[in-house]
């Protein structure tokens, strides 16, 4: 649930331009925030001590041998030992316990400052500190309290409720949030069918795999969260919304959102040569998204932002 709210933050914050001017350092604490929550969860995932967990932990670590001259050092550094053993739990539990949610409290402290020191964005893009009364107060602005503080209620009360009734009616959801093969003590000895991780890294797993070469995958997976960094300056438009954008930067978000969605599907599924191709095609119109920011601007017709907030 936690990945769900996160990623529809990120999406949120995708088509409305939030990660553009004079917001990057804001978008770039965010990214930074995702990737320590991506490392929270995985080192998370190694403590229950199920089958999942221990040869999902093996896959990933063994990925860092793929660097060239350092990667067996690296690895053998991560597990502090020469296999996934104690010394791996007791390291991957400060870091899930103490030492990563420090380090996250931290950062939405920097990001929710840098948010204030800018104000947040809003659908229609506009900045709403451009026009001050006479007192300096935000003419499109409103107090948080009453205003936000009943939305938000309300958000967080519709999410208890979706919460709830997974904690207590469907935990395993099917075998997509609790995997069936975890349920089962850790078993060295015996390699599961088909490791994959959960589903919120599948589609950067479903890119490694598309890619035959080992370390030319672990650069490609890589690469495809990296590039999340580089957004604010890769879409050069002046316009922020997606409401006031042309039809193409429309279809260009749809074609990433379907991409998205399909490498994390295919990511869950065993790497037959059918779904390699389809991992293949879907990891080009991932990284064509970036690609085509940089050209969309350049012929795109978009419509009047208006100067002030719309109701």
């Amino acid at each position: 649930m936690f990945f769900i709210v996160v990623y529809l933050h990120m999406f949120r914050g995708l088509i409305y331009g939030s990660f553009k001017k004079p917001r990057e350092l804001i978008w770039i604490f965010g990214m930074i925030i995702y990737v320590c929550l991506m490392a929270e969860a995985f080192m998370g995932y190694l403590l229950p001590w199920g089958q999942m967990s221990y040869w999902g932990a093996q896959v990933i670590i063994s990925l860092f041998g793929a660097i060239p001259g350092i990667g067996d050092s690296l690895a053998l550094w991560i597990r502090g030992d020469f296999v996934i053993a104690d010394a791996t739990l007791n390291r991957f539990f400060a870091f899930h316990v103490i030492a990563v949610p420090i380090v996250l409290l931290a950062l939405v402290v920097l990001h929710i400052l840098a948010l204030h020191e800018v104000g947040s964005n809003n659908p229609d893009g506009v900045e709403i500190k451009k026009h001050k009364d006479d007192n300096g107060i935000p003419l499109d602005g409103i107090p948080f309290h009453p205003y936000y503080t009943v939305k938000d209620i309300v958000g967080v009360a519709v999410f208890l409720i979706i919460f709830s009734v997974i904690v207590f009616f469907m935990p395993e959801m099917g075998g997509w949030f609790l995997e069936r093969d975890n349920f089962i003590p850790a078993d060295p000895l015996k390699t599961p069918e088909h490791i994959v991780p959960l589903w919120y890294f599948t589609p950067f797993y479903a890119i490694l795999r598309a890619v035959p070469d080992k370390f030319l995958g672990v650069v490609a997976m890589g690469g495809a969260i990296f590039v999340l960094f580089l957004l604010p300056w890769l879409d050069r438009s002046p316009v922020k919304s997606i409401r006031y954008r042309g039809v193409i930067y429309k279809i260009a978000i749809a074609v990433f959102v379907i991409s998205f969605v399909a490498l994390g599907y295919l990511g869950t599924q065993p790497a037959t040569e059918i779904m390699t191709w389809f991992a293949r095609v879907f990891s080009l119109l991932y990284f064509g998204f970036f690609v085509a920011l940089l050209i969309i601007p350049k012929f795109e017709k978009t419509k009047p932002v208006p100067d002030r907030v719309t109701s």
